[in-house]
């Protein structure tokens, strides 16, 4: 018998939700909830003996629930996850977590009111993906040396998702937010160390004369207090397929990964080539991170660390919008 009963809205990469609580022993998905009426026939026929829903109240107001996993549209993450704090529940969010300072400051108040009880997650896959795992371990083991530079690039490669899809539709849509912020997570999550300030540049050319009315281009530079430097491009409108391009410098080594493939350089010899590395970049699913969540939950295991990481990291988005929008450099404020 389940032990955590899990509940879905959305059913994008929601799907990838219940795969990944299927996968663990001691889960079920009971609840599915989606506004769309064919992605609920979809459901019906493909999870059979899953209740399904339209209003995603029912799920809050549902007892049994314990955990909710939120795969919604971006603007409405925030009142989901803080409806599903106040009732109690668990959460996993699909990013961003929510899109405002002031919308920050009430979940971090909201989470931290249960004392640790309750736990908050969200699908940042890439830190499912082998080759980071390896990447993390060899930083934490000095491989590299002292790091002086992370620099990464979000090549999204899909413009007809923010000039014909749901994106063009929210209000103050940043690509930062919208996928950058994988990179900044991956920043975090590798180095240990978060920015003090961030100055951004953006721009809409490739936009140009769509309904898309934000800059679908956009680069910032980050200070850390260790005197490293760091750089991350969200690029929307790139002609180019879907990639995480990452460059992390250090001391001692170069951890390079781009079209010609994960690589270490290790030797400053010019007549020693790379090293390259057969670590897959991606996790097997966008699921992937599930069940290890699902199990600190039924263990009551204490990640709030990786929360806090979360957290900072809408911070650092909320202070790249705001240089961007102020052309100036910006002090991040952490919570």
């Amino acid at each position: 018998m389940a032990t955590l009963r899990a509940a879905v809205i959305g059913l994008g990469v929601g799907e990838q939700h219940i795969l990944g609580y299927m996968r663990h022993p001691a889960c079920s998905v009971t609840l599915i909830c989606d506004i769309d009426d064919n992605k609920l026939d979809y459901a019906r026929e493909r999870y059979p003996g899953i209740r399904l829903t339209k209003k995603d109240d029912d799920i809050f107001k549902d007892p049994s629930i314990d955990v909710v996993s939120i795969a919604s549209f971006d603007q409405d993450h925030a009142d989901q996850i803080l409806r599903a704090l106040q009732a109690g529940k668990h959460v996993f969010s699909e990013k961003p977590l929510c899109q405002t300072p002031q919308q920050l400051e009430i979940i971090k108040d909201k989470w931290t009111a249960h004392g640790g009880r309750i736990k908050l997650g969200c699908n940042f896959v890439l830190r499912a993906a082998p080759l980071y795992q390896y990447i993390r371990a060899q930083l934490a083991q000095g491989v590299l040396g002292t790091v002086y530079s992370f620099d990464s690039e979000y090549l999204y490669g899909r413009l007809n998702k923010i000039t014909d899809g749901w994106r063009r539709n929210v209000t103050d849509y940043s690509v930062m937010q919208g996928g950058g912020i994988h990179m900044i997570d991956l920043m975090l999550w590798l180095t240990g160390e978060r920015p003090d300030s961030v100055f951004s540049l953006g721009n809409r050319i490739c936009t140009e004369g769509t309904p898309f009315r934000y800059d679908d281009y956009m680069t910032s530079l980050f200070e850390f207090p260790s005197g490293m430097i760091g750089r991350i491009t969200a690029n929307f409108g790139c002609v180019h397929r879907h990639q995480h391009v990452v460059r992390i410098f250090g001391t001692k080594g170069t951890f390079l990964y781009d079209d010609a493939g994960p690589r270490l350089h290790l030797a400053r010899d010019p007549a020693i080539g790379p090293t390259y590395l057969d670590h897959p970049p991606l996790p097997s699913s966008k699921g992937d991170l599930i069940p290890d969540f699902a199990s600190a939950i039924i263990e009551n295991k204490d990640i709030n660390r990786e929360t806090q990481i979360v957290l900072d990291g809408i911070s650092i988005s909320n202070a790249c919008d705001s240089a961007l929008r102020h052309q100036r450099q910006e002090m991040i404020h952490y919570l």
